[in-house]
């Protein structure tokens, strides 16, 4: 395929991967942004007002980079599983295996997919803080750049769960047992600086914890961790998941039957 066609083929994927997401908006968009509101009200109004302020920021404005994240993160990696292994389980993934369009721009399209509904579900999440609290984005670039890159990691991480999954039971049991605990464990609800020792260092071993901290620093300013690591870990999972992603599909692991 020559390069206007290999565009063709990414544009292809990308437009079926966001009207799948915006048919069954129901799903894909409405779950997120009431699970959201929810947290707002509960952690943020409740709980929060008796906790006071955290780095000089009300509980609320101080959660709310976490929340936006922690929706980015989620949505990304379950549309993409979700996404690819119903192409496994139609088995229409095995018509593009043998179709002259490369690995990448397979890749590449459920992958963008994936991020344009993280993107979107937290954009929605953001807009609802608004109702409950005031932010001021500190620097614009660090905001948009580690949300961007927290969303293809996990989108490429959901990708290879989806091709290792078997059966459906398979792409929920990430989510449940990985996911969920290092999302709820990486600074969503509370500074890592409040932990006492050995915690506060096991802490560091979770990449959850540098992407909401980056995300914190780049609205608030007041991130756990230094934007150093905290990009040289969301840039080196990247490019380890992308390896991995690309190599599982050019040889058809788990996808050839």
């Amino acid at each position: 395929m020559n390069a206007r066609e290999q565009w063709v083929a990414l544009g292809t994927i990308v437009r079926r991967e966001v009207m799948r997401i915006l048919r069954i908006w129901g799903q894909t968009l409405m779950p997120p942004a009431i699970t959201m509101t929810l947290y707002f009200l509960i952690f943020g109004t409740l709980i929060g007002s008796r906790i006071g302020t955290l780095h000089g920021y009300t509980y609320m404005q101080y959660i709310t980079p976490g929340l936006v994240m922690m929706s980015v993160i989620t949505n990304s990696y379950g549309n993409i599983t979700s996404s690819f292994f119903g192409a496994k389980f139609g088995r229409y993934v095995e018509e593009m295996l043998v179709s002259p369009m490369p690995p990448l721009v397979i890749l590449g399209g459920y992958v963008t997919g994936a991020v344009l509904r993280g993107l979107l579900v937290g954009a929605i999440v953001l807009a609802l803080s608004l109702f409950f609290t005031h932010l001021t984005v500190v620097n614009p670039w660090v905001t948009a750049s580690s949300v961007l890159l927290a969303s293809v990691v996990f989108s490429l991480a959901g990708f290879i769960n989806a091709v290792y999954a078997r059966k459906f039971d398979d792409i929920a049991l990430v989510p449940t047992f990985v996911l969920t605990p290092l999302t709820y464990l990486g600074g969503v609800f509370y500074s890592v600086d409040q932990l006492p020792e050995p915690w506060r260092g096991i802490s560091h071993a979770n990449p959850i914890l540098y992407m909401v901290s980056a995300f914190r620093d780049g609205m608030l300013g007041a991130g756990d961790i230094a934007l150093g690591p905290a990009y040289a870990v969301m840039l080196g999972l990247m490019l380890v998941l992308g390896w991995v992603a690309i190599t599982l599909l050019r040889r058809g692991v788990g996808l050839r039957s």
